[in-house]
C-alpha cells in the first residue's frame, strides 16, 4: 500500500505538469481549472441545480460560490430561483458563457491531440485501457460503456495471461491452469462457418473479458474462458458474454450448450444459472494445486414442446 500511495502521487504530479494544471489560468484562458470545469459542467446539461452542480463536482460549497459569484458577473452564467423551491438556485450559461466552454473544450482537445500525435495505435489502446482501468478502480460506481467484438491480433495472447494471473490471485491456482488455457486457445479455430466464435468485451474501450464458443460435436457447442476482469465486475460484462455466446450457438444450429466449470467459481456460477444452464454432474479432482469440485452443466436450445 506504502508503494501505491507513492505511485499515485508521482503520477498525480507528472499529470498536473503535462496539462499545465498549476498556471494561473486554465489552457490560456481567464479562467482558472475550477471555473473551467464548471463551465464544463453547465456546458454538458442545460442547467443545473446549484446543490446538485456541487455535488457533482464534489467541491466546498463556500468555494464554490465565489467562484459562481466570479463567472456571474463576468456574464457567463445566469443564477435564477427554482421554480419549486425558491432557496435553491438554477445555474445556465449565457450565450457568452456557452461560447466560453466550447473555446476550453477546443483549446482542451487541441492540447491533448498534441500530446498523443505521435503514439502508435497500439499505444493509444493501452493509454485508453490504463486510463479506464484507473478511472474504475477509483469511482467504481460511475457508468460505464459495455461492448462486445470479435477477437483481434493480440486478444489470444491477453486470454491467456489474464486467465493464468486472475486466477492465480483469487484462487491460488499453479500455471497448470494457465498451460491448459493455453492448450484451448491453441486449439481454438474461431472459424463461424466452422461453429466458432470468440469475442472480448470491452468496457469504455478496455479489455474487461472474454469468452469462447467451441464446436464439440455437430450438435453441440461448448462455453469456454469466460473471464471478468476483476476490475470490470458489476457491469454486466459476464452476462453480456454468456448471452452472445448462446445466441451464436442458436444461429448455428446448435441443439445445446455444455460447459465445465468448478464449484468455487460461485459468480459464474449464478451467471450461467440465470442463463437457464442446468447443472448435470459433479466429480471431485486435484488440479491446478487445489482440491476442486468440478461441475458440468447443459443448456437445451430447442426445448421439446
Amino acid at each position: 500500500m506504502p508503494n501505491t500511495v507513492q505511485e499515485l502521487r508521482a503520477f498525480n504530479r507528472r499529470w498536473t505538469q503535462v496539462l499545465g494544471l498549476l498556471d494561473r489560468h486554465f489552457l490560456g484562458t481567464p479562467y482558472s481549472l475550477t471555473e473551467g470545469r464548471v463551465l464544463y459542467e453547465l456546458a454538458r446539461q442545460d442547467d443545473w441545480e446549484r446543490l446538485d452542480l456541487r455535488r457533482q463536482l464534489a467541491i466546498d460549497d463556500s468555494f464554490l460560490t465565489r467562484v459562481l459569484t466570479r463567472l456571474e458577473r463576468s456574464g457567463l452564467i445566469d443564477s435564477v430561483r427554482s421554480d419549486g423551491d425558491g432557496r435553491r438556485r438554477r445555474l445556465r450559461l449565457t450565450a457568452q458563457g456557452r461560447d466560453a466552454a466550447a473555446e476550453l473544450d477546443r483549446r482542451a482537445d487541441t492540447q491533448l491531440t498534441a500530446h498523443v500525435a505521435a503514439l502508435s495505435h497500439d499505444q493509444e489502446r493501452a493509454l485508453v485501457e490504463a486510463m479506464t482501468v484507473v478511472s474504475t478502480l477509483v469511482m467504481p460506481r460511475v457508468d460505464r460503456a459495455v461492448r462486445v467484438r470479435a477477437l483481434r491480433p493480440g486478444d489470444r495472447g491477453w486470454i491467456i495471461e489474464r486467465h493464468g494471473a486472475v486466477y492465480a490471485e483469487e484462487y491460488g491456482w499453479n500455471d497448470e491452469f494457465e498451460r491448459l488455457v493455453a492448450r484451448v486457445v491453441a486449439d481454438f479455430g474461431g472459424t463461424p462457418s466452422e461453429g466458432e466464435a470468440a469475442w472480448i468485451a470491452e468496457v469504455d474501450g478496455a479489455r474487461a473479458g472474454c469468452i469462447l464458443c467451441c464446436r464439440r460435436d455437430d450438435s453441440t457447442a461448448q462455453l469456454r474462458l469466460l473471464l471478468v476482469e476483476p476490475w470490470a465486475r458489476g457491469f454486466g460484462v459476464g452476462r453480456r458474454l454468456v448471452d452472445e455466446c448462446i445466441r451464436f450457438a442458436r444461429l448455428a444450429g446448435y441443439r445445446d450448450v455444455v460447459l465445465w466449470t468448478n464449484d468455487v467459481l460461485t459468480a459464474a456460477r449464478r451467471i450461467y444459472q440465470a442463463a437457464g444452464f442446468e447443472l448435470t454432474d459433479e466429480e471431485r479432482h486435484h488440479s491446478f494445486g487445489a482440491d476442486l469440485v468440478g461441475q458440468h452443466w447443459k443448456l437445451p436450445l430447442h426445448r421439446p414442446a
